[in-house]
């Protein structure tokens, strides 16, 4: 098979040479990012967390270290951004690419490898890396909110829980003054029972309030309950039985905010979500936003080789970087302004996570495209 026939499975001894310099530049780039990041995570974590309660250092670190992951997957468009720039800057001072187009290489067989890989990392960030770093701001948010609790009321458990769940035409808010973990019960409960309508109209149908309420094998147990329908009388029962969907450690927790929901716990989150009566627009924008991250890394690594490309030939070298710098953080605010507007419901969630890495992706080829074929 010639070699042609593959451009993008095997790859040229100039390919390779500028996959490995794209690569180290973006392990420079991610460095003095995830520093940044790092620095600033601990100086918030030490005058917020530890301004409630007296934190050693080394606990201040920990808590650091697991709150900052998710923040640099956040930056990493900008890792790929600047590292590629970087990469294909340092080819041209060197007069690299200038040797590479004299030989008649096209940009193409250089750029798009670079591209792929990107595109690959990105994938991987989604997987594989994205789940880590989601799992450990969950776990930094939880350690966040049991030090700030111990510290303000002295005992855990000290805020409300509410809760809703419900199947088919029946829905359930409840609400428990305290919980006890120790014995995993919810304690001074009340639950507000309701009845959808074939048409869709929600009415309140029931109020039971209970001393405990412990969730096991499927069903609520309540202890010293008084149920009391719409037009009946009070009822009292020693203890009361109510079927339930949730699963029993969910009687403890919230809904875990999208940033901390891992890639393939989203599905399952969303449809939990929307079975409890909730909204699940943010976590479908989060799911559709990740989705779209390979195509934004891919977009990035285009753009700022395009720019990088532009520099032999015009000479100025400061004001294209800086157009190129100015215009990938453009991109991101675009990509953080339509994500608002996809949580406020003004626009859909495919649409809010899509659009931005989609723009991105034909303005990188459209000015490839214009610097290499003119």
């Amino acid at each position: 098979m010639p070699r042609t026939a593959l451009p993008f499975v095997r790859l040229g001894r100039i390919e390779r040479y500028v996959l490995v310099q794209q690569m180290r530049s973006l392990g420079v780039a991610l460095a003095v990012i995830a520093a940044l990041v790092m620095l600033i995570d601990f100086v918030e974590i030490s005058r917020g967390v530890g301004s409630d309660a007296e934190l050693p250092a080394w606990r201040i670190l920990g808590l650091m270290l697991v709150k900052s992951p998710a923040v640099i997957v956040q930056l990493l468009p900008f890792v790929f951004l600047f590292g590629t720039l970087g990469a294909f800057i340092s080819l041209n001072r060197r007069s690299e690419l200038i040797a590479m187009r004299a030989a008649g290489v096209s940009a193409w067989r250089f750029v798009l490898p670079a591209a792929a890989a990107a595109f690959f990392l990105g994938v991987l960030t989604v997987t594989a890396i994205g789940p880590l770093a989601s799992a450990g701001d969950g776990l930094f948010q939880r350690e966040r909110a049991r030090i700030s609790g111990s510290a303000r009321s002295g005992a855990e458990g000290g805020q409300a829980v509410w809760l809703r769940e419900g199947e088919g035409d029946r829905q359930m808010v409840i609400r428990a003054g305290r919980q006890d973990r120790a014995n995993a019960r919810l304690l001074d409960v009340t639950f507000f029972v309701y009845r959808t309508a074939p048409d869709g109209v929600r009415t309140f149908s029931e109020r039971i309030d209970a001393a405990t309420a412990s969730l096991s094998a499927g069903r609520w147990r309540l202890t010293d309950a008084e149920a009391a329908q719409t037009g009946q009388r009070a009822m009292r029962y020693a203890t009361l039985d109510l079927p339930s969907a949730l699963a029993d450690e969910e009687a403890f927790e919230r809904f875990a905010r999208p940033q901390s929901t891992p890639f393939w716990s989203l599905p399952g989150q969303i449809q939990r979500i929307e079975d409890a009566g909730f909204s699940s627009t943010t976590y479908r924008l989060r799911l559709q936003q990740l989705l779209a991250t390979p195509l934004m890394f891919a977009a990035m690594s285009i753009l700022a080789a395009a720019f990088s490309l532009r520099l032999m030939r015009l000479g100025d070298m400061a004001r294209m970087i800086v157009l190129a710098v100015v215009l990938g953080f453009g991109f991101f605010f675009l990509n953080q302004f339509s994500a608002a507007m996809g949580s406020a419901e003004v626009t859909p969630p495919f649409i809010s996570a899509w659009l931005p890495a989609v723009l991105t992706a034909l303005a990188a080829f459209t000015l490839l495209f214009y610097t290499e074929d003119g």
